[in-house]
């Protein structure tokens, strides 16, 4: 999918771009790099990241040219894939993205938006009071927009749905049926950093959010864009009030998730998954189908699928209850 929200001003000489990171290894021949991308929707021609063995199931089917990666992780990587061995991945990879995408670290507001008013929608979409659309903005039928709220460029919105006052959503393809209630934000920047000794340096976010059919957004909810891939919420899912979806989160189908919960940056969520108000989940962790976390829970590990747990950190609920009487 080409990115309808970030301009992509390469492509680039694999030499040029590690000189201009002051890379110490610069002795690649004269090859073009396309685009950066993760290691999953990475093409021929792209350059990747590769920092945890982890993540070496994808590594070792990237269709990816370049991989920036340690030494102990280059094993992992296929023929077709050049490694590129450095000794901070995640730096490097933020400082090429940044050439790519220079404005992916900067939340600007939209200076296309425009009162609903002078576009297409006047007659083809209910709504409030103060309402401000985007340029190339698209929303289906049967749709409704409560007062205050902006919809910036290049949104996507299907039809039935819904979006409450007082909210701000950018950089999202929303499908059909979803309902979206008052004061959420949606698509801003996510919270990552590199920390430096004179400044830290943002970790810049290209990817979108994506919300699949059917999916209930609750008052006050903030869901991140991806940073080199997306942020997903998949079909049937409900959120309740005050929920935080940080940058690469992917939320599968048909889960419910209570008030106050809090995901960090690049966890998976399973289908059918059930998590109580107030439950902190992890970075880079994966939870299986079919789990049921109790509310307060800290996930710190994954948890495997039929899974009941409860506790900081969570554990089984019989062991939780146990220690608990």
């Amino acid at each position: 999918m080409k990115n309808p929200f970030f301009k992509n001003t390469g492509p680039y000489k694999l030499n040029e771009l590690l000189k201009l990171i002051n890379f110490k290894d610069q002795n690649f021949s004269d090859f073009t790099v396309n685009d950066i991308k993760d290691l999953n929707t990475s093409e021929i021609g792209d350059i990747t990241f590769f920092h945890s063995k982890k993540y070496s199931s994808f590594a070792k089917t990237t269709k990816a040219s370049f991989c920036i990666t340690t030494e102990n992780l280059e094993e992992f990587l296929p023929k077709n894939c050049k490694a590129i061995v450095s000794e901070n991945v995640l730096l490097n990879t933020a400082q090429i993205t940044q050439i790519f995408y220079p404005d992916s670290t900067i939340d600007n507001f939209d200076d296309t938006v425009e009162d609903i008013n002078k576009t297409e929608f006047k007659n083809k979409v209910k709504f409030g009071k103060n309402i401000l659309i985007g340029k190339n903005v698209k929303i289906g039928s049967n749709c409704s927009i409560g007062h205050n709220t902006i919809i910036e460029k290049n949104v996507i919105i299907g039809d039935k749905c819904s979006i409450g006052s007082n909210v701000i959503i950018r950089n999202s393809l929303i499908e059909n049926n979803v309902h979206i209630l008052d004061r959420c934000v949606i698509g801003k920047k996510g919270f990552g950093f590199f920390p430096n000794k004179n400044s830290n340096l943002r970790y810049p976010q290209i990817g979108v959010v994506i919300i699949r059919d059917n999916v209930e957004i609750g008052c006050g909810a903030t869901i991140d864009r991806g940073s080199l891939s997306n942020t997903i919420i998949g079909k049937n899912t409900f959120l309740d009030n005050q929920i935080h979806i940080a940058h690469n989160v992917k939320i599968g189908e048909n889960c419910v998730i209570a008030g106050q919960v809090g995901f960090a940056g690049s966890s998976i969520i399973g289908n059918n998954v059930f998590i109580g108000g107030q439950a902190g989940i992890s970075g880079h962790i994966k939870i299986g189908n079919n789990v049921q976390i109790g509310g307060g829970s800290g996930v710190i590990k994954d948890i495997p699928e039929n899974t009941k747990v409860m506790g900081y950190p969570a554990k089984n609920i019989k062991q939780f209850l146990k220690e608990n009487k």
